[in-house]
């Protein structure tokens, strides 16, 4: 039984040193690793081989040493043999040194056991020889990067963020210094994000969401960088810009996702085996590559009109090799710091109560985690942009539209953009949803370009699990994917479906319809040339009418087909010029469970344009919406919330707001346990800029829960807590008594040096505001 443990560790041992060889696939990150391993086995191996038949092989405590120690030097061969230059590197090191950690310090155990036992050890080995191996172990040391690591994810969990020297360091080690790296980093995130999720792997999925928040983190960083590197004296139009280059582009092509690159980047991350789109993260159905001659033209003409002479398109580009890690490793290690030593995950947890809950997939829709994308960018086309930062006509959250459209989840997880910021200003889809052959664009006239759901590659600040989605009608126009006219998809079979399916609508038969309309909500949800096919061949009217309809099934199928045509810019404006918002509100008062959800979000998606804000509110929608969100379902409570964070940006409609008691369910659902507590403190801090909101916000007891989120909440629920709490404060004596009694002042302090921009510069007013009120009392004794 002894030996036998014994001679499973040497078997382990050995079969780590006849390990493939890594050379020709494996990067030098992965290289450096293995030969480290190497040496300290090196020194273990010989040892052990000569006690196997020796007394002392079967002491006890030995015993006990030998399972753990061959278990990790398993683990470090399949970790080693599964490296591939597409793996996550963050996620890597985090595993490889905790598991050199550990066998660096089994082994240690075992050469101090040795050690002691003197009597029982053959002729070769003696106490001294023992010594010099525990030296050169102790001695031989191990890049510590996991500790800059660590430290880094757990600044950016807590709020913090990483200093610039850390993440400088980590982006050398890992190689992770262009946006095409970063990209390709966050795959293999998403990747095993995924895989945690399918095995229900709680603590591991919590780990690589904490990594991707340090990977965002940098990629905003790069882009940051780069803006204000530029030496172009014209700021270049967001969407002009590939994603994956950062830089103008000279021969953009449309991938299958609809989303459009330059031809030598995207070509490069084809060939690199990556099968997703470098924006939306979908699996590609083809790797085809068409031509974005609208864009090209745009382009030229931007350029023109400029003078900016149009650079030469990149005909190649070379695969990017890993940089040797060595130095950087050595800057790392000196920075000091421990790998973890337990069985635990590698990577230090930071507990988060109020961060981003995942995206959920109750609806019909195939794809998951991009729950209306788009809607982030026309929520924040509707606010004030200053230097660079979202800000809302309210004193709401700079991330609120984000982390609002991140939740909306319905078979539309893309709702789509509004007006761009530029004259280039168009209409903008928002198709996001895998399809079978490149999406192009439904430009009507060569005046009206269009794109697809665009994401643009200038800075954003966004929740921490969706690095590559980045809403582009921010800082620049929206210009849809749109190739030639013999490149676009045959669409003449979907015409002759779309036709007969919208005359069913008008059958007699409940069964007809109902199949019907269930063929058009699919057909909604595929494709953005779908979305325009059905509104062209006159369904939007047909399927609003529907909406009254006593059949259960066949209000469903209407309410989500408008849901998801509402995707499209022309089809919000169609929808809402066909009166469908009082037949909304009927289905939010009588529908199903899933027919108010997407009737919620229908009106969210139709309220991204401005003047709907307004004719929604006024159309008596903001009463049922509040009771969707006291009285819903989990999922009707956050699309009832979405809808009204988007409403409240209108300020006629935060009153009432106020006045159809959302106050008292927001202040509910910032219990962390509803998973709301982000939505719902976003809606307060808009609605605290009124006087009705602050003094319901005081009734109903948020003033205590406000203070708990800055304690305690996430980076933007405390920023939005702030905001709000800056608000009472200042237009209330009683409520700023209230603030100081619940002690609000260690928190506030805390945020003011640590917090977000915005967070800061709140809790520094607050804190101003704090001491100006003393002073002043006191002077007037």
């Amino acid at each position: 039984m002894e030996i036998s443990l014994l001679s499973v560790l040497l078997k382990n041992i050995s079969s780590f040193f006849n390990m493939q060889s890594h050379e020709n696939r494996a990067s030098e990150l992965v290289q450096m690793y293995h030969q480290k391993v190497k040496e300290i086995l090196k020194i273990i191996k010989p040892v052990l081989e000569s006690i196997v038949d020796a007394e002392v092989a079967s002491d006890e405590s030995l015993q006990k040493e030998f399972p753990g120690l061959s278990q990790s030097v398993e683990d470090l061969r399949e970790l080693l043999e599964d490296c591939h230059p597409l793996m996550s590197k963050v996620y890597f090191v985090m595993q490889v040194e905790s598991l050199f950690a550990k066998v660096r310090a089994q082994s240690l155990e075992v050469f101090e056991l040795l050690k002691s036992s003197p009597e029982g050890l053959p002729d070769e080995l003696s106490s001294a020889s023992l010594e010099i191996c525990i030296q050169k172990i102790k001695h031989m040391g191990y890049e510590k990067s996991s500790a800059i690591l660590s430290k880094a994810i757990r600044d950016q969990a807590e709020g913090s963020g990483p200093n610039a020297d850390s993440t400088s360091k980590i982006a050398d080690f890992l190689s992770l210094k262009s946006n095409q790296e970063l990209l390709i980093e966050a795959v293999a995130l998403e990747k095993l994000k995924e895989n945690a999720e399918q095995a229900e792997k709680m603590g591991d999925l919590e780990c690589i969401e904490e990594m991707v928040a340090l990977v965002t983190h940098m990629n905003d960083c790069l882009i940051e960088a780069k803006q204000s590197q530029s030496a172009n004296p014209v700021p270049i139009p967001p969407d002009f810009c590939c994603p994956l280059s950062l830089e103008l582009m000279t021969d953009p092509v449309i991938v299958a996702s609809g989303q459009t690159y330059e031809r030598s980047y995207i070509r490069k991350w084809l060939d690199l085996g990556l099968t997703v789109c470098p924006k939306t993260m979908q699996t590609l159905a083809h790797t085809n590559l068409i031509p974005n001659y609208t864009v090209k033209a745009l382009i030229a003409n931007w350029c023109e009109s400029n003078n900016i002479k149009l650079p030469e398109p990149v005909k190649t580009l070379n695969v990017t090799q890993p940089r040797s890690p060595e130095s950087s490793v050595r800057a790392i290690g000196s920075s000091g710091g421990t790998s973890r030593q337990d069985g635990t995950s590698p990577v230090h947890h930071v507990q988060s109560s109020y961060e981003d809950s995942l995206p959920e997939n109750g609806h019909d829709v195939t794809e998951s985690g991009d729950q209306s994308l788009d809607s982030r960018a026309q929520s924040s086309a509707n606010e004030k942009l200053t230097e660079g930062h979202q800000r809302t006509v309210s004193t709401s959250s700079t991330h609120s539209n984000a982390s609002f459209s991140q939740e909306l989840s319905h078979e539309a997880n893309d709702a789509s953009g509004t007006q761009a910021a530029t004259a280039y200003s168009s209409d903008a889809s928002g198709e996001v949803a895998p399809a079978p052959e490149p999406q192009p664009a439904a430009a009507t006239t060569p005046t009206a370009p269009r794109r697809d759901h665009e994401f643009s590659p200038r800075f954003e600040t966004r929740p921490r699990n969706q690095l590559w989605r980045r809403p582009s009608d921010r800082y620049g126009p929206r210009i849809v994917s749109s190739p030639s006219t013999e490149n676009r998809p045959d669409l003449t079979g979907v015409e002759t479906q779309v036709k007969k399916l919208v005359e069913e609508l008008s059958s007699d038969s409940v069964d007809v319809v109902r199949k019907a309309t269930g063929e058009l909500r699919l057909l909604a949800r595929h494709n953005m040339d779908n979305r325009i096919v059905i509104a062209n061949c006159g369904g939007i009217g047909l399927l609003i009418g529907l909406l009254r309809s006593t059949d259960e099934q066949v209000q469903e199928n209407a309410v989500t087909a408008l849901l998801n045509l509402s995707i499209n810019d022309n089809n919000k404006s169609a929808i809402a010029n066909a009166d469908a918002i009082e037949p909304l509100i009927h289905v939010l008062e009588t529908g199903s469970s899933e027919a108010k959800e997407n009737s919620a979000a229908t009106l969210f998606s139709l309220s991204v344009i401005e003047d709907n804000k307004i004719r929604i509110g006024r159309s008596g929608a903001i009463r049922p919406l509040v009771d969707l969100l006291g009285n819903g379902t989990p999922r009707g409570k956050k699309d009832a919330a979405t809808a009204l964070f988007n409403l409240s940006i209108f300020h006629e409609n935060k009153a009432r707001i106020v006045q159809a008691g959302a106050v008292r369910y927001l202040v509910e659902l910032m219990d962390p346990a509803a998973g709301m507590v982000d939505k719902a403190v976003a809606v307060l801090s808009n609605l605290a800029t009124i006087p009705e909101g602050r003094a319901a916000i005081g009734q109903e007891g948020g003033i205590p829960v406000l203070v708990e989120v800055v304690e305690l909440g996430s980076a933007r629920g405390k920023e939005n807590a702030a905001a709000a709490l800056l608000q009472l404060c200042t237009n209330s004596s009683r409520f700023c008594n209230m603030v100081l009694q619940e002690g609000a002042v260690p928190p506030l302090v805390a945020l003011s040096q640590s917090g977000t921009p915005r967070a800061k510069e709140k809790a520094q007013s607050l804190l101003s505001y704090f001491r100006n009120q003393r002073h002043g009392n006191g002077g007037r004794g």
